[in-house]
């Protein structure tokens, strides 16, 4: 069992994964403006290579060689990469159609996407909690939907903001899937790759290369949002799962759509608040999934008593289920009666 230090630091790293992610959005779309949805794709992610790259120079001699990828994690790699070329390309034409604030709310269906792939294709347990959470997560996200009478309409932005999610959750099992492996490497090759691909699609749909000061901002987002967001994320999912690392990045569409007020200008209707309100019951359930241990203890009783003259000693053996919370190791609780408990009883009838 993972010890809960662990799993609270796990936690922190897939909270501030989403802090980190959540600026892309607000930020790429002031952004596209002056470069193409798919340069900006593909520098979003070159940036996120080369600064984790930058990164790995300073690590790569305390890296054990166990920690390097091997050919039985290619098949994992290129669909990881083949999936981080298509789904930041179909986000931005989604974003670039639409409102950030939308396509911010609409990337929460990242996380049902994330936890059906886990469990149909990677066979991950997916708890009844984590499906309630699940549950409330994407029902906030239908209600922050609907800012208004045409707000929330599936036009061809929203379905390709809503297929990139779709993309990024079998990706995220993908990467799930070598999570135990180096975190640098993983996201150079997602950066470096990824973003070439990306780079090698633009040019060929004849699309004009952006100034090099436009350059320079979406790689610095991308080493930001996507680098260090992708570098947490996979060292959260060692420990917490592809499911609930997922569910945690619940977050990141309230703190996108927050930044879309600050910095695109758009407003926060009332349906937030109440979107907030679902938000924080699924992130509960989340938490409590997380945190709560739960499982069975074994007692036994040694029971000596004196009827009709005769001395008896019983041992009675018994289990009970309890709950730990964060870092509590010891618990209390009441035991039945066993003088006239059933065991006692059947304990006689036993002559034992």
């Amino acid at each position: 069992m993972l010890k809960q230090k662990t799993k609270t630091s796990a936690v922190i790293l897939a909270l501030l994964a989403a802090g980190f992610y959540a600026i892309s959005t607000p930020f790429s779309k002031v952004l596209l403006n002056n470069v193409t949805p798919t340069f900006i794709a593909a520098f979003l992610y070159l940036g996120a290579g080369l600064g984790v790259g930058i990164m790995y120079l300073f690590h790569i001699k305390k890296e054990k060689k166990s920690e390097r990828l091997t050919k039985q994690d290619l098949p994992y790699t290129i669909g990881m990469i083949g999936l981080d070329i298509a789904a930041p390309i179909f986000l931005m034409i989604g974003i670039k159609m639409g409102t950030a604030s939308n396509a911010s709310l609409l990337g929460n269906f990242e996380i049902v996407a994330t936890a059906l792939m886990a469990l149909l294709f990677f066979k991950e347990k997916v708890s009844r909690k984590l499906w309630i959470a699940i549950g409330f997560i994407t029902l906030s996200s239908i209600v922050l939907s609907f800012e208004g009478s045409d707000s929330f309409q599936f036009s061809i932005g929203s379905f390709f903001v809503i297929l990139a999610t779709c993309c990024w959750g079998l990706e995220n099992n993908c990467t799930r899937k070598m999570s135990d492996k180096s975190t640098y490497e993983i996201v150079l090759l997602k950066g470096i790759f990824s973003g070439g691909g990306s780079f090698t699609i633009a040019l060929l749909l004849g699309e004009k290369i952006p100034e090099m000061k436009y350059i320079a901002e979406v790689m610095l987002l991308g080493f930001v949002a996507y680098g260090l967001s992708i570098f947490l994320y996979i060292r959260a999912q060692r420990n917490l799962g592809a499911a609930k690392t997922s569910a945690y990045y619940a977050v990141a569409p309230f703190v996108g759509s927050f930044l879309a007020f600050a910095v695109n200008g758009e407003k926060l209707a009332v349906e937030y608040f109440v979107g907030l309100a679902f938000m924080f019951i699924g992130t509960a359930f989340v938490v409590y999934d997380t945190m709560i241990k739960n499982h069975l203890h074994g007692h036994m009783h040694t029971i000596v008593h004196t009827h009709n003259g005769v001395t008896h000693t019983h041992v009675v053996m018994h289990t009970h289920e309890h709950y730990h919370f964060g870092d509590e190791e010891f618990h209390h609780h009441k035991h039945e009666d066993f003088i006239n408990s059933y065991e006692h009883k059947l304990a006689h009838e036993n002559g034992v």
